[in-house]
């Protein structure tokens, strides 16, 4: 039995969470570390760390980014691995993530969905076969509860395009104003409303020709799948910054 501290209860992510782990076997939210709730649960719930008394293989973290100092230096004290699925993170705050994963396994990916994670690798081919000839346009939808834009999975996608690239490239956030588009942009655009889970979008558009890779999520159980799936992997590792191409072994 894999036993998880889900940190983030109260959000929406935290209750799926909690809804699809009881479909499974061998996994089981043991406790729970959220600053503020108000529904009642079927674990209990801390405020502090330090006051956790279960035994907890591995931390899933579906919360805010002001969070993460206390999640990383209670993770290295406990030797404990973490599951990092929040997204809008700093530069140093993932400079931080990087160093803490040299003293305990850390997971982290800006999306939990396997498919987004095969998309980026497709896309890697993708680029160093059409780059030469085509303009990138990056597409992403989402809720509008949103907070952080563009999202982090936009950025996952269009940062594997960059990477395989020889050319340098830089993003491009929306447009305005009257001049044309140089060869070096990839568009990066965000939309927000209602309560669309998550659409990404990669346009390669050449002369005559469109190629289009999209993911649309139609529920958010795909990313409470994938962190369970990542928490399963997590516990049996070293010390180290893990990501879904090793889990998946791409």
């Amino acid at each position: 039995m894999v036993n998880i501290l889900l940190s983030g209860c109260s959000g929406t992510m935290g209750k799926v969470l909690i809804t699809e782990c009881t479909k499974l076997e061998n996994i089981k939210i043991v406790a729970g570390f959220d600053k503020q709730y108000s529904s009642d649960f079927s674990f209990p719930v801390y405020s502090n760390l330090e006051d956790i008394k279960e035994k907890i293989d591995v931390i899933i973290d579906f919360s805010n980014p002001v969070v993460l100092d206390s999640l990383l230096k209670f993770c290295v004290k406990s030797k404990l691995p973490l599951v990092l699925c929040t997204t809008g993170f700093s530069d140093s705050q993932i400079k931080e993530i990087k160093s803490a994963s040299t003293e305990t396994p850390i997971f982290f990916s800006a999306n939990m969905s396997l498919g987004i994670n095969l998309i980026k690798n497709l896309l890697i081919k993708a680029a160093t076969v059409l780059y030469d000839g085509f303009d990138i346009e990056i597409i992403e939808k989402h809720h509008n509860k949103k907070v952080d834009s563009p999202s982090g999975t936009a950025y996952l996608l269009g940062d594997a395009i960059i990477n395989s690239i020889p050319e340098e490239n830089e993003y491009v956030h929306g447009r305005e104003g009257y001049h044309k588009r140089e060869k070096k942009e990839i568009g990066m655009h965000s939309l927000r409303g209602g309560s669309i889970v998550g659409e990404h979008e990669v346009i390669f558009a050449g002369n005559d020709e469109i190629v289009s890779i999209k993911h649309e999520a139609l529920s958010k159980n795909i990313f409470a799948m994938g962190a369970f799936k990542a928490a399963k992997y997590l516990v049996d590792q070293e010390a180290g910054l893990y990501d879904m191409d090793d889990m998946l072994d791409l």
